[in-house]
């Protein structure tokens, strides 16, 4: 082999490795593109949180919501009539102006730079802080999709699954049962609408009547704050008696039989997502662990990465409602 050759397979090694390495999630991605990227998304979130305490469960569902249809990558931002966002799997989900408020804000310091999707992530991450949830960092360096449409969020997971159904759609995304459990258990913060409780409450499948997994303390509640034949618009906390703060409760509700969603409550009716709860209940768990704070946080990570589009992928996005 010349010499020249030589030269030339090395570059072409280099230039290789350099193109995969740049179509990485990374920690730091924009460490030198631009260097306030982070905190300008935590300031717009904590100022977000501070004036409506239930924006930080609505940026965690919006990453979610995000990610379970054609990956972490913004479509569920854009706007048009047949957008992605207006899916009937997507029915409540919002934060979009606060998205678009730090989009507005990097892009006045680094134009063209910090994609949607990543927002989006960074987001959700200072949502669960500011519920007094674990800090964390997570990986950037996703690029914005250019395809949003409503008919591809069929397979989103939904509140009336049953857990065989749910952990089918979490396996399709390369996520485990663990993971299912521990990003359901997101409900830690946040309401849902009555909208969402009434097949549970009055016509559950089979036999009609309500779900039996509602512990009878519970029922007369549910039933009072969701009435049948009234408005399917109130909303009311998921996490029974810590709707609010990001903690283990929402667990504890869903082996006590105080779920409020039926999809929380069908956890405990399978042996492997079960075994999750009960891990945390363990009374060496405070000692031995497992950690519910640090397994939340390394299934959010994993869920960030599903179905990414980084290097020459997708686009960066000027605002993110609209492609380029």
């Amino acid at each position: 082999m010349t010499k020249f050759m030589m030269i030339l397979n090395l570059l072409l090694f280099l230039s290789c490795f350099v193109a995969i390495s740049q179509a990485q999630l990374k920690f730091g991605f924009y460490a030198r593109t631009c260097p306030s990227a982070e905190s300008v998304v935590r300031s717009v979130v904590n100022d977000a949180v501070r004036n409506n305490a239930n924006m930080a469960a609505v940026l965690l569902r919006l990453h979610f919501h995000d990610c379970f249809v054609e990956g972490c990558d913004g479509s569920i931002l854009i706007d048009g009539p047949n957008a992605e966002k207006h899916a009937f799997g997507h029915q409540g989900v919002g934060g979009f102006e606060v998205i678009e408020r730090a989009k507005g804000a990097l892009e006045a310091r680094c134009p063209g730079v910090v994609s949607c999707a990543d927002i989006v992530t960074m987001a959700a991450r200072d949502a669960v802080v500011m519920a007094n949830g674990p800090e964390y960092e997570v990986l950037t360096g996703r690029r914005d999709g250019r395809v949003s449409d409503v008919s591809l969020a069929d397979e989103l997971p939904d509140v009336s699954d049953s857990v065989q159904v749910l952990k089918n759609k979490f396996g399709q995304k390369g996520m485990t049962d663990k993971d299912l459990v521990l990003l359901s258990a997101a409900h830690t913060i946040g309401t849902t609408a009555c909208f969402f409780m009434t097949k549970r409450l009055y016509d559950f499948f089979p036999g009609g009547g309500s779900d039996p997994d509602i512990s009878p303390t519970l029922l007369p509640e549910l039933k009072s704050q969701c009435p049948r034949n009234g408005d399917v618009n109130v909303r009311l906390g998921i996490d029974h008696g810590s709707p609010r703060t990001f903690d283990v409760h929402i667990l504890q509700n869903i082996r006590d039989g105080f779920a409020v969603l039926a999809s929380d409550a069908r956890l405990n009716d399978d042996a492997s997502t079960r075994a999750v709860i009960d891990s945390y209940f363990s009374p060496l768990a405070p000692i031995l662990g497992p950690s519910f704070q640090e397994d939340f946080v390394n299934s959010m990570v994993r869920m960030g990465q599903i179905g990414t589009k980084t290097g020459s992928q997708g686009e960066i996005r000027r605002v993110c409602s609209a492609f380029n």
